[in-house]
């Protein structure tokens, strides 16, 4: 685990020229963040996706602006070393201007991004272009949109023909012309993702969209299994079963625990010779059964006794 130095906007630019591929995957906290830095991943990704990951919800509509600093604030201390990018939650970036350039400020000053990522194309490419101007990073996102998943008719895969093709085509232009630096492509058919990829000069990042893009993005939670129960999906390829692992790991300690076998002798930590004596001194420890149930009792019969002579 060597010290590597994060990446920047130029860099990323330039692995797509040099035809080296980009990594990515998402994160929402301390350990996951410092696990994926220390394998080696050229850009984090804080996304909206936690909604569904690691809060619960079943899709990244709740999530809040507030959600996205703490996680992004929480992902930044695990990886000091790693390009950061964070979501713009629903509905922050549709809005005015300025109401979309204090939620970005947030994102970097309390969250300590380096770039944020917005989803949609040409309806949002004057906010994409107002935030580069204001010298921030933006990561694009077309094709399947979960925010817009109501939009959009659900988890469908995108660019199918050549219509659609056509449509997403358009707006990956429109958001390389506003300044993005790359642009997600999500659930894209792999003709469609490849040749936009060939007609952009900024990289494209796919997550279900084939081999053709310039580098691929996976939540962390589906590469390594975490979660239950686990739902198999198509375009992603799980790298470890962590989530059967931990389960496991639970399950023998509540069973040991059960059974008297942890702690054992190696898990305890023993007091000074002759400090168990002197408790016992302290405390009573001595006493006989009959005295310990009664502790009164032999005082009260002496006090008879002597009251009688």
């Amino acid at each position: 685990m060597t010290a590597k130095r994060p990446l920047n906007v130029v860099k990323i630019r330039k692995m797509k020229q040099q035809k080296e591929p980009l990594t990515m995957i998402t994160a929402y906290d301390y350990p996951s963040a410092k696990l994926a830095e220390e394998a080696g991943i050229d850009l984090i990704l804080v996304g909206d996706s936690l909604g569904n990951v690691v809060l619960g919800y079943d899709s990244t509509i709740p999530v809040t602006l507030d959600d996205m600093v703490y996680h992004s604030r929480a992902t930044a201390r695990g990886a000091g070393n790693t390009f950061i990018v964070a979501d713009m939650p629903f509905m922050t970036y549709h809005g005015s201007i300025d109401e979309t350039l204090r939620g970005v400020r947030r994102l970097m000053q309390e969250g300590h991004a380096h770039a944020v990522k917005m989803e949609g194309g040409l309806e949002i490419a004057s906010a994409v272009k107002a935030i580069v101007q204001a010298g921030v990073p933006v990561l694009g996102h077309i094709g399947l949109t979960p925010q817009s998943v109501n939009m959009i008719g659900g988890y469908r895969v995108q660019g199918k023909d050549a219509e659609d093709a056509k449509r997403l085509m358009n707006e990956a232009k429109a958001l390389e012309e506003a300044g993005a630096f790359a642009v997600v492509l999500e659930l894209v058919a792999e003709e469609t993702a490849a040749a936009i990829s060939r007609e952009l000069s900024i990289p494209t990042i796919g997550i279900g969209a084939g081999r053709g893009c310039d580098g691929q993005v996976l939540v962390f939670h589906d590469v390594v299994k975490y979660a239950s129960p686990y739902m198999e999906k198509r375009f992603v390829k799980t790298f470890a079963d962590i989530g059967s692992q931990i389960r496991g790991g639970i399950e023998d300690y509540v069973n040991e625990v059960k059974r008297g076998a942890f702690p054992a002798e190696n898990h305890v930590f023993k007091a000074d010779e002759g400090v168990g004596e002197s408790l016992d001194s302290l405390y009573g420890g001595g006493r006989s059964e009959e005295k310990s149930a009664h502790p009164g009792a032999g005082t009260s019969d002496k006090k008879k006794v002597g009251a009688q002579a």
